[in-house]
């Protein structure tokens, strides 16, 4: 997965980046589909010692999924974004799941009517 990582006004060092594209090389764990994806860093001018915000997209086939963690480091509010992903791709991959059964059922449902007219 190809992830672009942009840091919006200030330069994030390459720990950082390195940091970023292993957590989220993770979710292809969870679905091997993923396209590829984004990342954005900023820095909130608020008083809270919680100014640094994460924003993660990724881009699937058919979807995308967004995430956003905010926490006192850049590391943590990825961390927080990951996991929200992760809960993502599970739900997404359950709901196509239940509609490919649901499909599947169905057309056994419409095969059986079609038997039963020919009896």
């Amino acid at each position: 997965m190809n992830i672009t990582v942009q840091s919006i006004r200030f330069n994030a060092d390459q720990k950082l980046i390195e940091f970023i594209k292993k957590k989220t090389g993770k979710l292809e764990q969870f679905l091997d589909s993923i396209i590829g994806g984004e990342c954005y860093l900023r820095l909130e001018n608020v008083d809270d010692e919680a100014n640094k915000i994460s924003e993660i997209k990724l881009n699937i086939p058919g979807s995308q999924l967004f995430a956003k963690g905010q926490a006192k480091s850049f590391e943590e509010a990825t961390d927080i974004a990951v996991e929200s992903l992760r809960r993502q791709i599970n739900k997404h991959k359950t709901k196509t799941k239940n509609t490919v059964v649901n499909g599947r059922n169905e057309v056994l449902a419409i095969e059986e009517e079609e038997e039963e007219e020919y009896d």
